[in-house]
Formats: structure tokens, C-alpha cells, sequence
């Protein structure tokens, strides 16, 4: 007898045309775009920073990320602030969905695209496939090791 699939939340948000699904248990908040100011010396995966309650959060460009159209910065757009690993980022996306529940997440570990070896796997969702995206994995170690020198250049 089979054992029972594990649900698991994931937040639904869209980027663009691409509906993508986030970890649930990682969001922190989601709160409206504000100015990004520039964090200089950052990697070119970060757009720039945001003051969040007294914290400065690194904003990633999810769609630099992701091999997606760049887009300016909207007041209709959302930051999706997030835990991974041992910081807090956000990610600025056009829509925030739904909270959606997931049980028959399946992993393409083979999958060689630099964009897809980010995908932790694909779910059947209402309207199609959803692609679910590993937070962890949005910057690479050098990426964050460059990220941590510019904030103590800065800071």
C-alpha cells in the first residue's frame, strides 16, 4: 500500500506570462514595490535594496533570474519577501495569486537549463502546470559571497 502524498503550501505569484509557485513556509511578507535604491558593487542578479522595518533586504531580479523580458518598476507590483539559507531577500513580482496546496509535486533533477536546474519540479495546478522554484537556489554562492562584501563595503 502506498503511502499518503505530503501537501505543501506554495505561494502562487506572477512574473510577466509565467505563474510560478514559491515555497509557502518561506514568505516573511508581502508588502507593495517601493523605490529600489542601488546597492553598488552588489552582482548584477540584484536590482538594489529596500529599507524593510530598519532592515536593508537585497531585491533580486527574479526575472533576470528566470531568463525573463525586463520590466520597470511598478507601484502595482508586489516585493516577496523571503527566507533562504541565511537571509532574507525579496523578489518583486507583478501579481500574488494564491496560497495553493500541493501534494503531486514531481522533481526534474535532470533538467540542464541554467533557468530549470533552479526548478525544485512542476505540480498540475487549476489552470495548467506550475513551476515550483527552489527560493535557495536564486543566488549562487558567489553571487552571495559578492552580495555580503558590497554590504560590508557599505555598511
Amino acid at each position: 500500500m502506498p503511502l499518503p502524498a505530503v501537501s505543501q503550501s506554495y505561494l502562487v505569484v506572477q512574473i510577466g506570462d509565467t505563474q510560478i509557485g514559491l515555497q509557502a513556509d518561506r514568505v516573511r511578507e508581502i508588502v507593495r514595490a517601493v523605490a529600489i535604491s542601488p546597492a553598488h558593487g552588489s552582482p548584477s542578479v540584484i536590482e538594489g535594496v529596500i529599507n524593510l522595518h530598519g532592515q536593508i533586504v537585497p531585491v533580486v531580479d527574479v526575472r533576470q533570474r528566470l531568463a525573463l523580458d525586463p520590466a520597470l518598476i511598478s507601484p502595482a507590483q508586489f516585493l516577496v519577501v523571503m527566507a533562504v539559507l541565511d537571509r532574507t531577500i525579496a523578489l518583486r513580482v507583478d501579481d500574488v495569486e494564491d496560497i495553493v496546496e500541493l501534494s503531486d509535486v514531481l522533481a526534474e533533477p535532470a533538467l540542464l537549463s541554467p533557468v530549470l536546474q533552479r526548478l525544485a519540479g512542476v505540480a498540475a495546478a487549476e489552470h495548467g502546470v506550475l513551476m515550483i522554484y527552489d527560493v535557495d537556489s536564486f543566488l549562487t554562492q558567489t553571487e552571495r559571497d559578492a552580495l555580503d562584501a558590497a554590504a560590508t563595503v557599505h555598511g
